[in-house]
């Protein structure tokens, strides 16, 4: 029946909605409709795409080149150099342009890497179940308990300090979490109506899945891929803090190593380690507030949950009044 709103897409508050604007309108319109109902969604976006493009155009951004002496070590910020210079007197501000590059990159190689591998594994173990979805899910769960810093430590220390070695270790242990999420959506999707009305009519599994199971675990995958960028990129400042990155290539984990080693705080630099730290909180910021607000669009359940917590806040503050 019509709701007297022409071709609108209703509102993302029900299973039954959300699979209907996922089938007639698309990933992106699903997507494009929670950032438009959650400021800070679109405020995370914003930034992302501003943190994109500096790093595509760094050599234009950047005011110095990266490896360029301009000054002192350690020059305090100044109007020609508003974040200072570092232990080699180059410009942090440059520095930091250019190290969006390696970051970003390291941040979306590596999860593309634990998209794949977890959302491969999350469809295949939940449209298969039986045997196959069992034998998944205990590799999944022997990777949940493995320590995943001091296993990418040692990992990183055996392949050696790579940039390439650094995507593939943290995109082969970021995938878990992922995996069982998809898994539980695959699960919850294959049992629907239409579903089995397609195996039904003869399709085949290869069809069924990419034209009916794939389009309803897109959006919960595209969630599930912003917040784990910003896990990729905390992890890849972690493995640099500890050395273990590729130190001919500048990013701002690199950067906090080579201050924190070279005894900026000691001396007073502050900014060589705040002005990096900064970079990276506000991208992870910005990724937690798009990833929240595409996954709160597709599971209604968090929706209630929320207002559930809110509704209960609100009724004590009352209690208390009264």
């Amino acid at each position: 029946m019509s709701n007297g709103s022409g071709n609108a897409p209703p509102p993302l508050g029900s299973s039954g909605d959300r699979d209907e604007v996922v089938k007639q309108s698309g990933v992106g319109a699903v997507i494009g409709q929670a950032v438009r109902e959650r400021p800070s969604a679109l405020l995370g976006a914003l930034v992302l795409v501003l943190f994109v493009v500096v790093a595509i155009f760094a050599p234009l951004i950047a005011p110095y080149g990266q490896n360029q002496v301009v000054g002192p070590v350690y020059a305090p910020p100044s109007f020609a150099h508003p974040m200072g210079l570092d232990d080699g007197g180059i410009d942090v501000l440059s520095l930091i342009v250019y190290g969006a590059r390696v970051s970003l990159i390291v941040g979306l190689a590596a999860t593309f890497v634990a998209m794949f591998v977890g959302g491969t594994i999350g469809i295949v173990s939940g449209y298969a179940g039986g045997a196959l979805d069992t034998l998944l899910m205990r590799v999944t769960d022997y990777f949940l308990v493995v320590p995943v810093v001091p296993l990418m430590m040692v990992i990183a220390v055996l392949w050696g300090p790579s940039l390439t070695h650094i995507v593939l270790v943290i995109g082969m242990l970021q995938w878990t979490s992922t995996a069982r999420v998809i898994r539980s959506q695959v699960r919850s999707v294959r049992e629907r109506v239409y579903v089995r009305r397609a195996r039904a009519l003869g399709a085949s599994h290869w069809r069924t899945v990419v034209h009916h199971v794939l389009p309803q675990v897109a959006p919960l995958l595209v969630a599930n891929t912003v917040l784990t960028v910003a896990m990729a990129i905390f992890s890849e400042t972690s493995l640099a803090f500890l050395g273990l990155s590729d130190p001919s290539r500048t990013s701002w984990g690199t950067m906090i190593q080579h201050a924190f080693l070279r005894t900026a705080m000691s001396s007073g630099a502050w900014w060589a380690i705040v002005y990096p730290g900064l970079a990276i909180a506000i991208v992870v910021m910005a990724c937690y507030l798009l990833g929240q607000a595409i996954e709160d669009a597709m599971n209604p359940r968090l929706k209630v949950s929320h207002v559930s917590v809110r509704s209960f806040r609100l009724r004590v503050l009352r209690g208390k009044d009264a």
